[in-house]
């Protein structure tokens, strides 16, 4: 574009100048040569001055298309970098909420360690005790049994043991026996005991017989006891004493005190015969010493009930107060089975379990001890 630009400036002519045609008069061929000469090396002046101007024009263009390209570069770089920023702290607030809660579950942790360890430290110091406690009652009942294996041996038909014997007493002496027996003082503990225990009448005319149903079903229970009653064993007892003795009229508390047997959470404690200062304020006296609570019938209590820790008392007459402490004989018995605790023959245990639930089906028709 140049030298078209070139060819054209010097084909074309200047402009302010006049081209003579014709050469006049009396001019000469050499000043006009030299005018064409100058003006020539005027225009090549000019054109070289216009294109510096345009190169120059051009570089300061390029300088600033190359500072605003680099002033957007470092811009962007700048947004780079504050992202990256944002990113670095708020990864490191991460790291931060993450090592607290990391030492937070430690102490949880080392906290739950400590205190399971302080639960089965007090549940073992419970358990020993418990062991010793049936350790020192099986030592008793060992101790009763070779009393009365003693009195058993020691009598014969030739000479047979009047404690064994009651009916073999004169009536003055029987009479006289039976009302101080609970008093008298004797040098055997042992023997005191078996005499008190005798039935009025003699064991050895009461005639017993296996039930082979009902001792398969005990047998087998006893293979694993426990205390889950849709097993066969316990599932008779439940339908044909359990349920049936603790069944009174107070449906909805006759339903709580069943719980609380079964819970071994029931506490029986006598009547004072003067008013007994309420410790608990919520305690609720239910019933009275004239009213029965569980079979609402104006009785004498002599006895009330509390179920659990909830502070609740309710009187009870001695009709059910027999009925409430058979069932708990029973379950304490069978309790004593499932720990191990009772060492006996399978036979002895079913004629005992059998014994129970007579006392059960006595106390569910009313009959009961008079000093209930």
């Amino acid at each position: 574009s140049q030298a078209n630009f070139e060819e054209d400036s010097q084909n074309q002519p200047a402009v302010g100048h006049w081209k003579t045609l014709m050469p006049s008069k009396g001019s000469k061929e050499e000043p006009e040569t030299g005018r064409q000469d100058a003006r020539g090396v005027d225009e090549t002046q000019s054109t070289e001055q216009l294109n510096v101007s345009r190169l120059r024009s051009s570089s300061v263009e390029i300088r600033e298309k190359g500072s605003e390209f680099l002033k957007e570069e470092l811009h962007k770089a700048q947004k780079e970098l504050k992202l990256k920023d944002k990113e670095c702290e708020r990864l490191s607030k991460v790291r931060e909420q993450l090592e607290q809660e990391l030492e937070e579950l430690t102490a949880s942790l080392f906290e739950e360690a400590h205190k399971m360890v302080r639960e089965a430290n007090t549940k073992q110091a419970a358990s020993e005790k418990q062991l010793r406690e049936a350790r020192g009652k099986i030592d008793m009942l060992q101790a009763e049994v070779t009393a009365l294996k003693t009195l058993v041996i020691t009598s014969t038909p030739s000479s047979p043991n009047r404690e064994l014997h009651p009916q073999l007493q004169s009536p003055s002496k029987a009479v006289f026996r039976k009302g101080h027996g609970r008093n008298k003082s004797t040098s055997s503990a042992m023997v005191s005991a078996a005499s008190q225990n005798v039935t009025p009448e003699p064991v050895s005319h009461e005639c017993k017989e296996v039930d082979s149903i009902l001792f398969a079903e005990f047998q087998a229970w006893k293979e694993s006891p426990t205390l889950d009653k849709s097993c066969s064993f316990l599932d008779r007892i439940y339908r044909e004493d359990v349920g049936p003795c603790l069944d009174f009229t107070k449906q909805e508390l006759s339903e709580l005190v069943r719980v609380a047997v079964e819970q071994n959470t029931l506490t029986i404690e006598p009547v004072a015969s003067q008013t007994v200062p309420v410790v608990k304020v919520s305690a609720e006296e239910c019933g009275g010493p004239k009213k029965c609570a569980l079979s609402g019938l104006p009785r004498t209590c002599k006895h009330r009930i509390m179920l659990g820790d909830s502070g609740n008392y309710y009187y009870i007459s001695p009709s059910c107060r027999a009925r409430i402490t058979a069932v708990c004989n029973f379950f304490t018995y069978i309790r004593y089975i499932q720990q191990g605790l009772v060492r006996q023959d399978v036979e002895l245990m079913y004629w005992e379990v059998m014994r129970l639930r007579r006392e059960m089906s006595l106390a569910k028709l009313g009959f009961y001890p008079s000093e209930m």
